[in-house]
């Protein structure tokens, strides 16, 4: 039985349409997500970035998962938990860029199969950096509580669905963005030294984010 005009099933519909609208804001302003999308497609092609946008959308499908069953909430609680957490997705990155620029010169022809780190060495490194996306935890922490219908069915299976609406605007969004990045990255191949300039710039931009990062977990 449908207890509000607004209720389908499982949640009101206003409280979907808010989420969604608040989901599209954060999204599609470039952010962290986008430029690490964008870095991998810089640095690897757009086969390697699609699949990195695959796994960094399951790492922070874990975490939504985490925070449906309440142990978001107590990893921000605890310093240490938040702050290794922090520092963990910093390094990862980093480390992903020192790789980037290490491996610049490495296989310069574009469609080369061996070009590009395996698959899945890819998709399990991006749900590293999903997992350890402070920012993510923190955004799903504060806001999915408050779209919570109470009287509709269990709260973990609407903050799932709540999460399932994130992540597919975020899938969609970070794509665009990687696809773009590598259609670029499609025309500056055509020359070797180009080539290597893009796998450059991918890697900075990598490295800039973990800079980044590495700042925003060692200063308050």
């Amino acid at each position: 039985m449908l207890t509000a005009p607004y209720t389908y099933a499982v949640i009101e519909w206003a409280n979907l349409v808010a989420f969604t609208l608040l989901a599209l804001v954060i999204i599609v302003i470039p952010g962290p997500s986008v430029l690490y999308s964008v870095g991998r497609a810089l640095a690897w092609g757009k086969r390697a970035a699609i699949i990195s946008v695959l796994g960094n959308a399951a790492g922070v499908g874990i975490q939504i998962l985490a925070v449906a069953l309440g142990l978001g909430a107590l990893v921000i609680a605890i310093p240490p938990l938040f702050f290794g957490l922090k520092l963990g997705g910093a390094i990862i990155i980093l480390l992903l860029a020192l790789q980037a620029v290490v491996s610049r010169k490495s296989h310069t022809r574009v469609d080369s199969v061996r070009s590009q780190p395996r698959h899945s060495r890819l998709f399990v490194e991006s749900i590293g950096v999903g997992i350890t996306n402070a920012k993510t935890i923190v955004f799903f922490v504060a806001t999915m509580p408050a779209f919570v219908t109470p009287n509709g069915i269990s709260v973990v299976w609407q903050m799932l669905l709540l999460g399932l609406i994130f992540t597919i605007i975020g899938i969609t969004s970070d794509s665009i963005w990687a696809l773009g990045a590598g259609f670029a990255r499609d025309w500056f191949a055509q020359s070797p030294t180009r080539l290597v300039a893009v796998r450059t710039g991918g890697g900075v931009a990598l490295g800039g984010l973990g800079l980044y990062m590495l700042y925003d977990a060692l200063v308050p």
